[in-house]
């Protein structure tokens, strides 16, 4: 009975060492390189510990939250990630996806945030799920841009915008939440049409695109021929301008000679009406070969003139 009594009590010795050590073995922990250690005194955070293993005071006076500030998380909305066979696949939801734009039309908008932890003790004790935090204020925020803009602008011009604006915005109310969380960035991955219009939009695509080939064709040739008018009016309006010098100046000189013949005239107004006789008709019979008069007799005579000035008898 004695032997019996030594191994029961050793065997309860066994039993209470190994309790012990299983006590104090839950303050012992070990923090990755990413992580933090938030330490809990009776269930008040108290302080934190960062990478390595670490012992505290056994559970119930002290407890722990390991919390990763380093790794760079990401929510998706309107679609889900899936691995296959060791392959990438990608599904979309479209309850999250599908969104109004401000002119009544519908499109399909699938977005990636990106966060990480900023503030460890915010993270841990003031919000219960941050990746769902992320997830519902992103999409509000999401859909409020998108129905402020027209389904044109949301699918061309106004997405880095959005992103942009739907960021901000969503680091403001996460701000307001003290959710100690830090947005990175949003992706708008694809912003397309709803599958059931694809085809209509691609018409209306192409005929706006028509349109602008259109405009383009007719802005080119009115390129073209506006300048050639324009050098053909100026060169009108310079040879109209050219006569017009010319037909002044001959106006001019026309004035000039008058003028002149005017003054002499009023010298000796005989002599002058003589020589402009005599000027005229050698003008007249300088362009005229033949000529032909009636005499006294009234006979019809024939007068060379070239012969009579000396010149060429042809």
């Amino acid at each position: 009975m004695g032997v019996l009594a030594l191994i029961k009590k050793f065997i309860v010795w066994i039993i209470v060492a190994v309790i012990v050590i299983v006590f104090f073995g839950t303050g012992v922990y070990q923090v990755g390189p990413s992580e933090i250690a938030l330490i809990k005194t009776f269930g008040k955070y108290s302080h934190s510990t960062g990478p390595g293993i670490h012992f505290h005071l056994p559970y119930p006076f002290q407890s722990h939250v390991i919390v990763d500030v380093e790794t760079i998380r990401k929510e998706e909305i309107g679609f889900r990630t899936i691995e296959r066979y060791g392959k990438v696949a990608y599904k979309s939801v479209p309850e999250e996806s599908l969104m109004l734009t401000g002119d009544g039309n519908i499109v399909s908008v699938e977005v990636a945030v990106q966060y990480k932890v900023k503030d460890p003790v915010k993270f841990a004790f003031n919000i219960i799920n941050g990746s769902n935090l992320v997830r519902f204020t992103t999409e509000s925020v999401l859909r409020e841009r998108i129905a402020e803009r027209n389904i044109d602008d949301v699918l061309t011009v106004e997405r880095d915008k959005i992103a942009m604006e739907t960021a901000e915005l969503v680091q403001k109310i996460l701000d307001e939440y003290d959710s100690g969380i830090l947005i990175s960035k949003v992706y708008m991955q694809e912003v397309a049409p709803p599958d059931e219009v694809v085809q209509a939009f691609d018409d209306v695509n192409n005929a706006k695109q028509d349109r602008e080939r259109y405009i383009n064709e007719a802005n080119k040739y009115a390129n073209d021929i506006i300048p050639k008018a324009q050098g053909q009016a100026e060169q009108i309006l310079r040879e109209a301008e050219a006569y017009a010098k010319q037909k002044v100046l001959e106006a001019e000189g026309e004035t000039q000679r008058f003028l002149s013949v005017l003054k002499e005239y009023e010298l000796a107004p005989d002599i002058t009406m003589q020589r402009l006789k005599i000027e005229k008709l050698q003008k007249v019979f300088s362009e005229t070969k033949n000529i032909f008069v009636f005499d006294s007799s009234g006979t019809l005579k024939f007068l060379n003139i070239n012969e009579l000035f000396g010149g060429d008898t042809k």
